[in-house]
Parts: structure tokens; sequence; C-alpha cells
């Protein structure tokens, strides 16, 4: 895409403003990609110390609901731990740092996502985001009303449990322990020779904890591995299926607009964006993965052309509107749900009699 520049008024009464697109707009966003040094190395002795002071408090707590209380947010924890692992394999922090290596390698096992198969399966999703073909590897896999309405009844049942609530909540079993290890594997057993054995040192840890102390194996181990996974497959999840969402074809898709129209901006507070990296500045995160993630925040409102984008939230009502986004309906702009796409087909074939 050229250089284009297309010309855009708020109101009938505001100046006209100029939108950057195509290389300008990409250009626009390099100074943010520039890291800052002892912010990325502050942001991960921060993580490491708040996560290693729960597991302290876990410990000397002794009620065993503040104990889960606790193994919550120490599964918070992890989530930001895992953004920041995720940021370095985009080459956003510690670039050509040979000391955070095995640091992030060691964080990699811990999540379970070793870097052979976050990386690929990443890089693809940033390749192919809201794709209708094509795009569900790093995501969850997204139709259009045509094609569901062609698919076989065990293709549909597939991808109706792959998108269910429950999927996302069992994710340390579904997303990572089968999809971030075991199908990896499976598909390629050389390049991904680690995955299954991050898998099983996991839970031989979790098994070693049990024999140890059972408090610490359930409510410091197995609890925010829940937590942790539960709310990175909601994320994967919601940042890219919301109601405003707008999804294109191989042939009309588009690298910029996949970014900022099938891409949330997921609002949260303060506390909850610092837990989970800033990675719900997710459009801004997609319009350019360089960007280190304590620099997302600033890139949004330094740029206009990222100031309005697609919203969701942790509020109920918001997580109600995301899950019904299971079938892109061209014809109307939106997601719709699995049973208005099996109405429209009936009415069609209805009509058609």
């Amino acid at each position: 895409m050229g250089a284009l520049l297309t010309r855009t008024a708020a109101s009938k009464q505001a100046p006209e403003v100029d939108v950057r697109t195509g290389t300008d707009l990409m250009r626009a966003t390099k100074p943010f990609s520039q890291e800052i040094a002892w912010r990325s190395w502050w942001g991960l002795a921060q993580s490491i110390l708040v996560h290693g002071g729960l597991f302290a408090l876990l410990i000397w707590i002794e009620p065993w609901w503040g104990k889960a209380a606790v193994g919550m947010f120490i599964g918070l924890s992890i989530v930001r731990l895992f953004v920041l692992y995720h940021d370095y394999c985009h080459g956003a922090l510690f670039r050509r740092n040979k000391l955070a290596k095995p640091i992030m390698t060691v964080i990699g096992w811990y999540t379970m996502a070793v870097p052979s198969v976050w990386r690929e399966s990443h890089n693809y999703h940033h390749a192919n985001n809201s794709k209708l073909t094509g795009s569900s590897i790093g995501s969850y896999p997204i139709v259009s009303k045509g094609v569901w309405n062609v698919l076989k009844d065990k293709q549909k049942k597939q991808i109706k449990m792959v998108r269910h609530p429950l999927f996302m909540l069992l994710g340390l079993f579904t997303t990572f322990a089968v999809g971030m290890s075991i199908s990896p594997f499976m598909r390629d057993k050389k390049g991904h020779m680690w995955a299954p054995v991050a898998l099983f040192v996991w839970w031989s840890v979790f098994a070693t904890l049990l024999v140890v102390d059972w408090q610490i194996a359930l409510f410091g181990w197995l609890l925010p591995g829940l937590v942790s996974c539960a709310a990175g497959s909601y994320l994967f999840y919601a940042q890219h299926n919301f109601p405003e969402a707008r999804f294109r074809g191989r042939r009309e898709w588009d690298f910029q607009v996949a970014a900022l129209e099938s891409s949330s901006m997921f609002d949260m507070s303060p506390i909850m964006h610092w837990f989970t990296g800033y990675i719900g500045y997710h459009h801004v995160h997609h319009l350019n993965h360089t960007i280190p993630y304590y620099r997302l925040r600033e890139a949004m409102e330094a740029l206009p052309e990222l100031q309005n984008p697609g919203r969701t939230s942790w509020a109920i009502k918001d997580i109600m509107a995301a899950l019904r986004c299971q079938v892109w309906d061209p014809e109307v702009g939106r997601m719709v749900t699995f049973a208005e796409a099996d109405r429209a087909r009936q009415d069609e074939a209805v009509a058609a009699k």
C-alpha cells in the first residue's frame, strides 16, 4: 500500500484533518517502537517481585479462603509475565539481549508456551488476523455465514466447542495443554519437541507440591494456572471477537484495516491494565507489534488515527456481547449468533420454495 492520505472531518463544524494510512501511519508509529531499556528491566523486575511476593503471602496467610484469594492474584501476575514474554518473542523487549533470553525461556516453559510454539502460532496470527479463511491458527476460528451454512454437523460442533465459554474457562487444559503443547508436537515432533516436555514439567511440579503441601499445590500452582489460562484464553477471544469487529476475505484483506477494525481496545482499570501488561491496547499492538507494552497507551494518545477503536471490557454486558459474536454475516456487517445464522438459512430455504 502506498502513502495514501485521505481527508475526513469530525463534524460539519470541525476543521478538516489529515488521516494517515499506509506507510505514513506506520512511519508515525515507529518512534514508539524504540525500547527504553531501563523500563523493560524495571517492568520485568516488578513482575517477578510481585509474583514472588504473592507466593510469600500465600505461605504466610493461614485461612484457606485467604490462600484462595491470593492464588487468584498469583494467576493474574502470571498473565503479566506471559505478556512480557509475548513482547520479547515479538522483539519489542530485550532486543538482542543475551541475559534476558534464559529468563524469558523459563517464563515460556512456566506458562506452557515454549518459544518454538508461541513464535510460530502467534506470528501466523499477526500475519492473518481477521481473515475469514486460515486465521484460526493462534486464534479462534472465524467463519462467514455462507461458509457456516455449508459446513457438516461435525465441523459445526467443533467450532461451537472451541468458541464455547467453558473452553475458555478451562483454558489450562484446552488452550494451553492441548493447543500449546500436545497439538504442536503432534504436528511437528522435531520442531516442537520441547512442548510436551514443558507440559510434563508443569504437572510434575504440581504433583511434587501435592506431596509437600497440598494447599500450596492447590492455591499456589493449580488455581493460579486455572486463573491465568482462563483469563488469557478470554483475552485471546475478546481481542478479535467483539460487536464492532469487521472481517474480510483473503482477497480484500488489509493488514492495517485488520489491526484497526478487527482488534479491540479492552477498557480496564489501571490495576488490571498492569496485570495484563497493557495488552488491552490491542489495536495498537496489531498495527505495530514492536511497540513495547509500556508505550502502547502513549502511541494511542499521540496518534488520532488510533483513538476510535472498537471497545470491550470486563463488564458482564460486554462479555455477553462478545460471546454472542459467533458467525460473521457480511450482509448485516456484524457478527451474529449460531442460532441467528441457522435461522437465516431456514428463512432463505422457505423463501426459495
